[in-house]
């Protein structure tokens, strides 16, 4: 055991890769599906006799059904494990879309919406997973990778939803093929390769493993969510010798594994500890920015077709085109983010900070854009500089609370992203009330404040603090 080297997650290389390249192919599927149905629920909830504002109510469930939930199922995920995590909202996920396929009534289209909203967190998980498996110097090239693969699917979705809409029972049509979407990715997920990324271990070896991977600084874990009773896979970070207490690790917000089959009210416990650790740990300030560029870029893109028409007199098909334009940038993008961190030598915070002020620019200027090229140069790089400033804001709240909960993080991240897809709309309606420019300008003002917390915040992000900070809450 003495010479055995150790990787950062005492993984077979083939069987990471196996999983890493079959999470791509979960995200494409699973934005291919959901981007087959969200175009046409409106018209859907509308031809069952919904009036506008039931239409509203409805659609609202959604959102807040993801805003409580996505914290809770991410932090569930770091408890019991993501491969079975995955699996559960990958098939409850599919009954709520199949149940989508026979809503013959608003009341059955609320009953299918519910474990959607609940359970529909598959992305979360899959780059809580991805976080798991690959070094923090990998992990915004995979990220940024993943990103791409995403995009892809949701760029072509609509395509293949508008053709079937064509058709008798086009709505329907599409709403089983997404159920069976994510049976299929369901099914993808149960055969991955789990077990060649673990290397079995008993007690007394674990011991010797532990110190061989801390003298080579290996501190993460992959949990696939099996255990067994004197046998068990365990990784670098559940044998990590700098444990202070049980379950609580160096490096990162506090865990404890706990088993599927384990009481309800244990997980429930789990769960609600780390929520606790994440809530009471010094990240407000890039939640904060999480919110206010979410805000910001919303803003941007809520009356985009309207503002294109009322501006420069633009038709559908043509604002259409631009849309198509900027969303397959923004795939392409994806794969720019390895390079780019690369290039600032892996400091995140930079990265982050330039990101911003270009996202804050470009927003003004298509606010202030005297002609439809101006839009179109902007709109070039506006998807580029989101995507890499949401890979970067993602790689720094896994940082500084620690890899060991990334699934709680990404969660707490993307419940602050549905309280701005809350307001968005509301400011989007009480800003259009003066302008048509009045969303972006309204995005442009908030961005800048974005970049101001950044100036202010940035001195205690560099990686010496964020280390400290790590340490401070897992002791």
């Amino acid at each position: 055991m003495n010479n055995q080297k150790c990787s950062p997650l005492l993984q077979k290389p083939r069987g990471r890769a196996r999983i890493i390249q079959c999470i791509y192919v979960v995200g494409f599927m699973d934005l291919f599906g959901v981007s087959m149905i969200i175009p046409l629920l409106s018209h859907h909830v509308k031809a069952l006799g919904a009036s506008p504002t039931v239409a509203g109510i409805v659609g609202s469930t959604y959102g807040i059904l993801q805003l409580f939930s996505s914290t809770i199922v991410g932090s569930w995920s770091d408890v019991v494990g993501r491969r079975y995590s995955l699996l559960t909202c990958l098939l409850l996920s599919a009954l709520g879309y199949g149940l989508l396929g026979m809503s013959t009534s608003i009341t059955l289209f609320v009953l299918a919406r519910i474990p959607v909203g609940l359970f529909k967190h598959s992305l979360s998980i899959c780059r809580a997973l991805l976080s798991d498996l690959v070094s923090e110097t990998e992990r915004p090239l995979v990220m940024g990778h993943f990103n791409a693969a995403s995009s892809v699917g949701f760029i072509l979705g609509p395509v293949v939803g508008g053709y079937l809409t064509e058709h008798e029972g086009g709505f329907y049509t599409s709403s089983f093929t997404c159920a069976v979407i994510f049976l299929t990715n369901a099914g993808l997920v149960w055969m991955l390769p789990w077990s060649e990324t673990l290397i079995l271990h008993d007690n007394d070896s674990s011991n010797d493993t532990s110190k061989v991977c801390h003298d080579n600084n290996c501190s993460k874990s992959v949990r696939n969510g099996s255990r067994a009773n004197s046998h068990h896979p365990v990784s670098a970070a559940e044998t990590d010798p700098g444990t202070r207490a049980p379950g609580t690790h160096r490096g990162g917000l506090g865990w404890r594994e706990v088993s599927l089959l384990q009481p309800a009210w244990r997980q429930l416990s789990s769960v609600g500890s780390k929520i606790y650790m994440v809530a009471s740990s010094d990240m407000w300030d890039l939640f904060l920015m999480r919110l206010l560029m979410a805000i910001a870029i919303m803003l941007y893109h809520s009356n985009f077709s309207l503002a294109m028409e009322e501006r420069f007199s633009l038709k559908p098909k043509v604002t259409g085109y631009l849309i198509s334009y900027s969303s397959t940038l923004g795939a392409l993008a994806g794969l720019l983010v390895g390079p780019v961190t690369q290039l600032y030598g892996k400091n995140m915070p930079a990265l982050l900070l330039h990101s911003t002020v270009l996202t804050c620019s470009l927003i003004f200027l298509y606010a202030a854009a005297p002609s439809v090229w101006q839009v179109l140069l902007t709109a070039t790089f506006f998807t580029m500089s989101t995507t890499i400033g949401r890979t970067c804001i993602t790689d720094l709240e896994l940082h500084r609370g620690g890899a060991q909960a990334s699934g709680t993080l990404i969660g707490a991240g993307q419940s602050v992203t549905a309280v701005g897809r809350i307001l968005a709309p509301l400011l989007s309606g009480l800003a259009q009330e003066f302008s048509p420019c009045g969303p972006p300008s309204l995005g442009a003002v908030l961005a800048l404040a974005a970049v101001g917390l950044m100036l202010i915040r940035i001195p205690k992000w560099d990686r010496k603090g964020m280390t400290k900070e790590s340490q401070a809450l897992s002791d």
